[in-house]
């Protein structure tokens, strides 16, 4: 059974509440989701061309959008690149398309997908969570808003992991969070 795109959003906004910024895994989302800032997409696309073509029109509409209004778009497309190496090789068509847009150094496409595995991890490496989500999913971001965030609030390098290792026996918890179930309480 495939999930309703209300279904969709509603696992990837418990997923940024309760593992993003609950588990403060990036000090910056908290306060673009409370200022409702976060511009939420759920693509109908079912191919690459047609993500690449969504994907266009959300870069063009965030570039032209003020900021205090659209910080930042979560781009989730449940029925497209739901293998992770496709999706991963789709990251670089994405960035070509950036810079093909003239948005270098302006915007940028950060990457969360279920099966997010970064280079040299073993699968059930618990690092491997912090970039999970219940869905694949692009975020578009404005470099200005990344540059103001790291001013702000400096992260070493070793932060993410860091998080998600001090969570230790929260890798299953993690692993949860990304595929939308609640936490108790």
């Amino acid at each position: 059974m495939t999930a309703s795109a209300d279904e969709v959003l509603a696992a990837t906004r418990n997923w940024l509440v309760n593992a993003v910024i609950g588990l403060n895994l990036c000090p910056f989302a908290r306060a673009v989701y409370a200022g409702e800032r976060i511009r939420y997409v759920v693509s109908a696309a079912a191919t690459p061309p047609a993500l690449l073509e969504v994907l266009a029109a959300e870069l063009q509409l965030l570039a032209a959008a003020p900021e205090h209004e659209t910080e930042t778009t979560l781009l989730i497309h449940p029925q497209v690149l739901g293998d992770f190496l496709d999706y991963n090789d789709f990251l670089e068509i994405a960035d070509a398309l950036v810079a093909d847009l003239g948005y270098e150094g302006v915007l940028q496409v950060a990457s969360f997908h279920p099966q997010y595995r970064f280079a040299d991890t073993e699968p059930d490496d618990v690092t491997n969570c912090t970039n999970r989500s219940p869905y694949p999913t692009l975020h578009l971001l404005r470099e200005s808003s990344i540059e103001r965030a790291v001013a702000a609030h400096p992260i070493p390098d070793a932060f993410t992991a860091t998080t998600s290792r001090r969570c230790g026996a929260s890798a299953a918890r993690l692993a949860r969070l990304a595929v939308g179930t609640p936490r108790k309480t």
